[in-house]
């Protein structure tokens, strides 16, 4: 298998989070559940496999989505065909970066996963026709990032001001919340609407997102794993209020989570049907 993150040039780097290829990729599943994680994706498909999404509770198809699409700012769990011999390019955002790259409010793509040329146009096809036939993993890369530096429209960045408020909403507990929100250098509804329009979120709802991710970590790291302390440790106001927000985000019950043993290497994606 080839799995390959590329180095970024100054530029994208303060707005683009990653950008991911992988070649050869054979799950043991053919459904995984991905969780919010308060991320904006391009992906390209570069094997010609139709990829789905599916109802969550009936796991019956939804839509098929080919070449490239968008996956916005979801606010909760969403479930996805997994595929053997995958070959993949994706972009990932920061959380307020997509913005100056897709030129449109990000609350328009919350819970959304739509074809890339509804935003990009045809020009999107035609470079993922190019990353398809580019000879090797670093050339794939140089097209994708050249394409990012031209759609980069500067006037369109996040003011100063929210990234830092963002990245204090990354550091900081739940219950520092509000302190860090009267911070903020404008009023409370000029900040609500920034959040919409570059990361896709309210402050509040992005910042249970992050705890949630904080919680996954966590369980990575521990093999035992009391859920009363990580409750606490997370400002949770009870054990019940962590479970009704872990399964919100997940889909499944804390404890049920544990014994399902799922892989650590992926940290966001869940298999569903594993074949052992």
């Amino acid at each position: 298998m080839i799995f390959e993150q590329f180095q970024l040039t100054s530029i994208l780097k303060k707005h683009v989070e990653s950008v991911l290829y992988f070649k050869g990729l054979n799950p043991n599943h053919s459904v995984e559940r991905i969780v919010p994680t308060g991320h904006v994706f391009v992906v390209f498909e570069l094997d010609n496999i139709p990829r789905n999404t599916y109802d969550n509770e009936t796991l019956q198809p939804l839509e098929t989505y080919t070449k490239v699409w968008v996956s916005g700012t979801h606010r909760n769990f969403i479930s996805i065909s997994a595929h053997q011999q995958s070959e993949m390019l994706a972009i990932q955002f920061k959380s307020s970066g997509a913005f100056p790259f897709l030129h449109c409010p990000l609350q328009d793509l919350n819970d959304k996963v739509v074809p890339a040329q509804e935003i990009f146009g045809s020009e999107v096809l035609e470079l993922r026709e190019k990353i398809f036939m580019a000879e090797n993993p670093q050339a794939k890369f140089n097209l994708v990032s050249n394409w990012l530096e031209s759609r980069f429209d500067s006037k369109k960045e996040a003011p100063e001001y929210l990234l830092t408020f963002i990245e204090l909403l990354q550091k900081e507990p739940v219950s520092n919340l509000n302190r860090i929100m009267d911070s903020y250098p404008t009023t409370q509804k000029q900040l609500i609407q920034h959040f919409k329009k570059y990361v896709g979120l309210t402050p509040k709802y992005y910042h249970r997102i992050l705890r949630f991710n904080e919680i996954l970590k966590i369980i990575n790291k521990n093999e035992r794993l009391s859920w009363t302390e990580i409750a606490y440790s997370c400002d949770y106001s009870d054990q019940s209020h962590f479970i009704k927000e872990f399964t919100l985000f997940s889909g499944f019950n804390p404890l049920k989570f544990i014994k399902m043993d799922f892989p650590k290497e992926r940290t966001n994606f869940f298999p569903l049907d594993p074949k052992g």
